[in-house]
């Protein structure tokens, strides 16, 4: 179906099973340990033998020569890969640099060998027999460097400009100028990048983690240089993504590799420092934001400008697109820097974008709010927009910002904030209250399904969809069940697989609400299928309780439709221009209470509140799980997290659970999620958006512009360490 006109009332509307907060229906495999992830395929590749990669002991140069001999006689060892006997390799289009390295390095930790064993143990040791010898290039890997640099050379950056930014902002009766920093970041996630490969012939069937089935089936094709058709990707269960998983990485190319080698099937988890190092990671940005305003708050010149760095050929962090849609102002610049590092790759996570860039816009509008003696809530709501201010003939379909800072404010209890910093005691700690405004943009994809029923009355749903641990298959189950009028219980859901039909993937916020609307088509076509099954008219005709009834009455089970034979149908969505009519984004408020002990500068989290306006909520307690997660993202990014980088020889020196630290539960207090009720016709026929990204962005700002309540101290630099508070605590005798 194409959907390009605004949704009408259809049978999501009934809101019998959609809408609700229903369990996940994967619980159970998943808590049971049933749930196979792409390094457990064991029924199916039942004599795996084992992968184990070397990455690169430098971050650019060459290999200029590798002994492997030694390894490849080493106890139980099958295989020896390297881009020296892989054969030719291509590239795919989602990869910035060459999954297999050699004899070019382009950065620390590129994988450049696999040994394949029987055993972890053997390929792990054998790993160690091999001799590389490398000539060492001089690399870039200092961002602030870089920039300095091509400062002093004086190349301009390049900017987006609405009216003229620089005078109004020298005209400008109040105005702030800072400079914000971030740094890199790293997904972290539970489940590391894991592959299992096994070759039928000319065919491969790659079990991988992977959140874009699709993307992924056609990189893997593209790199190997074999026909698509002979490339099929199962991912049905993952454990975290956040991005990292977005693209296919050395894990997936190297597990077909060393399954060709062996000639038996393989299976390669990359080591938790190869996750930092091999794979993507978010870029660190700096970012100077200037906003002039009038006498009484009222923004006219805004400009945000950010540097962040990747390797050649790569993309900057997009972290001024809020600034272009997110508060009014007639003269607006905005510049994306790109400069050239040779770290490892930088790429999508959570949020992209709009995580790092309101860590710095939402301190820089508390900070102009203080200039301007307002409340913080009351500068921002001075500045709402209901248009595009870019292009103002082009409303936002809906924009509820004022609506989740009011209502969260009145939730919080904002009234009782010390608007002096600094001044509210409690024994040693420091407490401070902050908020933030929340933005992303929705995105949708178009997306497909296979639906069959059969003689039972059990209705089974097929997409490539995948589930990151956000309830897919539940959300995808509900909207099949709300279609046809079956209990939950009578849907069964395959998921991430590239035999069955394209979908959106998980990603960008966009994978909840285009998935189910995919289903959400397949399950119309299968209504029509049954009907003229049935010989009933389709104007007026309900399906509910396991039953579908004519307009005039004359009612059969729904399985009666397929007593002869199952009933399959394939349908999907396309979406038309509507996201060019409208602007669709969804939007939030987050309020943060923090601790800050005196003393140590040690900052305590003491409760968050999260307000969302994201159209149709299809799972209320899926979607508070999700939001939740990623307020509590937000709690490292502010307060701990970083990837440390060694600038001399160029790679992230705590590539590892251990040195990277992100928050656990006694970091995380009381945290309360509020859906506002809306729809967004607009968006999809569900009248959904995404939220799992909405609830990180503007997290981060929320707790800075708390800590700097708490205490007066103003950090700009990410993360929020005591460090950087000690220096401008009370001194000990000026405390009570």
């Amino acid at each position: 179906m194409k959907f390009d006109t605004p949704a009408t009332q259809n049978p999501i509307d009934q809101l019998k099973i959609v809408g609700h907060g229903v369990d996940r229906i994967d619980g159970p495999l998943k808590t049971t340990g049933t749930a196979h992830y792409a390094y457990e395929h064991h029924d199916t590749a039942p004599d795996a033998a084992v992968g184990y990669v070397l990455g690169s002991a430098i971050a650019k140069g060459r290999i200029s020569s590798m002994d492997i001999e030694a390894a490849r006689r080493a106890p139980g060892v099958l295989a020896v890969v390297t881009a020296q006997n892989a054969g030719k390799l291509g590239k795919g289009k989602m990869n910035t640099a060459t999954l297999l390295g050699g004899p070019d390095v382009e950065h620390y930790h590129q994988a450049i060998a696999l040994v394949v064993a029987d055993t972890l143990e053997q390929a792990r040791a054998a790993s160690r027999l091999i001799r590389v010898q490398y000539e060492r290039a001089r690399g870039a890997f200092d961002l602030a460097a870089e920039k300095d640099a091509a400062d002093k050379a004086g190349k301009p950056p390049q900017a987006d400009r609405v009216g003229d930014f620089e005078g109004a902002f020298a005209q400008a009766a109040v105005k702030i100028d800072h400079t914000y920093t971030t740094p890199d970041h790293t997904h972290a996630m539970m489940e590391p990048h894991a592959s299992t490969a096994m070759w039928q012939g000319d065919a491969l069937t790659l079990w991988t983690s992977n959140q874009m089935i699709d993307w992924g089936r056609s990189d893997v094709a593209k790199t190997l240089g074999i026909s698509k058709d002979k490339v099929r990707l199962i991912s049905p269960y993952i454990g975290g993504g956040f991005g990292g998983k977005l693209f296919v990485r050395s894990d997936a190319l190297l597990a077909a590799l060393g399954a060709r080698a062996a000639k038996r099937a393989v299976k390669v988890a990359l080591q938790r420092p190869l996750i930092a190092n091999n794979t993507t990671h978010r870029p660190a940005t700096i970012q100077r934001i200037r906003i002039g305003t009038t006498p009484d708050g009222k923004i006219t010149a805004i400009g945000h400008e950010s540097w962040s760095g990747d390797l050649p050929g790569g993309k900057p962090e997009e972290a001024v697109q809020q600034t272009r849609l997110l508060y009014a102002g007639a003269n607006r610049l905005t510049a994306l820097n790109l400069m050239e590092l040779d770290l490892p790759e930088g790429n999508a996570m959570r949020a992209p974008g709009e995580a790092p860039g309101l860590m710095a816009l939402e301190i820089a509008i508390d900070e102009m709010a203080e200039a301007l003696k307002l409340d913080p809530i009351e500068f921002r709501v001075r500045n709402d927009t209901q248009v595009d201010p870019e292009k103002p003939d082009r409303p936002f379909s809906q924009r509820s910002l004022i609506e989740c800072l009011l209502s969260g404010a009145e939730r919080f209890g904002w009234t009782a904030r010390n608007t002096q910093p600094g001044t509210r005691r409690e024994g040693r700690w420091l407490v401070g209250m902050g908020v933030a405004a929340a933005f992303r943009n929705n995105l949708v994809m178009d997306s497909a399904a296979r639906v069959r029923l059969d003689a039972a009355g059990q209705v089974i749903v097929e997409t490539d969809m995948t589930d990151i641990g956000t309830g897919s298959y539940t959300i995808i189950a509900q909207t099949a069940a709300e279609m046809l009028g079956v209990p939950l219980a009578k849907v069964v859901v395959r998921l991430g697989d590239s035999s069955f039909p394209v979908s959106a993937g998980s990603g960008g916020q966009w994978g909840a609400n285009s998935a189910t609307a995919g289903v959400y088509a397949a399950c119309q076509k299968l209504r029509t299928a049954v009907l003229d099954k049935l010989g009933f008219k389709s104007e007026g005709a309900t399906f509910a309780d396991g039953s579908v009834t004519e307009a005039g009455g004359r009612t059969a089970l729904l399985r009666q439709a397929a007593s002869d034979g199952e009933l399959v149908v394939e349908g999907g969505v396309e979406f038309g221009d509507l996201d060019k009519k409208f602007q669709q984004s969804t939007f939030g408020a987050h309020f943060v209470e923090v601790a800050v002990d005196a003393d140590t500068g040690e900052t305590r989290i003491r409760r968050m509140l999260a307000v969302c306006a994201s159209g149709r909520i299809l799972n209320p307690k899926t979607a508070r799980s999700q939001v939740i997660g990623a307020m509590t993202m937000g709690v490292g990014s502010a307060l701990m997290e970083e990837l440390a980088v060694d600038h001399r020889v160029g790679f992230f020196v705590n590539h590892d659970l251990a040195g990277y630290e992100v928050p656990v539960h006694a970091d995380i207090p009381s945290q309360e999620v509020v859906f506002l009720d809306e729809t967004d016709p607009t968006s999809s026929p569900m009248k959904a958006k995404g939220v799992g990204e909405l609830g990180l962005c503007g997290v981060g700002a929320a707790i800075a512009n708390a800590v700097y309540n708490a205490t007066g101290v103003r950090v700009r630099d990410y993360p929020i360490t005591l460090d950087k508070l000690l220096a401008g605590l009370p001194a000990i005798t000026d405390r009570a």
